[in-house]
């Protein structure tokens, strides 16, 4: 998995590429602790180039999001293909987490 940042003012865009899985998900953590210890409180997750996500990417993101909450922050996602999407809607993580078409859109409702 490959992951990118780009700095939007005091929003971070988090750019996935690859495959979210139990292999990938410790690396994504990792980078989530980063955010968290750099106190960045707006974050867009851009799904554009993820090909899937299993439980353990889910659980991951879910952990993430918990954090940002306790801090007063907030996580966007952005960008998921339909087949990703599908994941979100049949676990009804849809409902937990905001879903953006683009990270453009996602930047905006902040």
């Amino acid at each position: 998995m490959k992951i990118t940042e780009q700095k939007h003012g005091e929003i971070i865009i988090c750019a996935l590429e690859g495959e979210i899985d139990i292999n990938t998900s410790p690396e994504l953590r990792k980078a989530f602790d980063g955010f968290t210890r750099r106190a960045i409180k707006k974050i867009v997750i851009d799904f554009s180039k993820v090909s899937y996500i299993d439980s353990s990417g889910l659980a991951t993101l879910i952990e993430l999001l918990q954090r940002l909450k306790k801090i007063g922050g907030h996580l966007r996602l952005s960008s998921l293909s339909q087949k990703v999407r599908n994941v979100f809607e049949v676990t009804k993580l849809d409902k937990l987490f905001e879903i953006f078409d683009t990270h453009e859109d996602a930047i905006k409702d902040f």
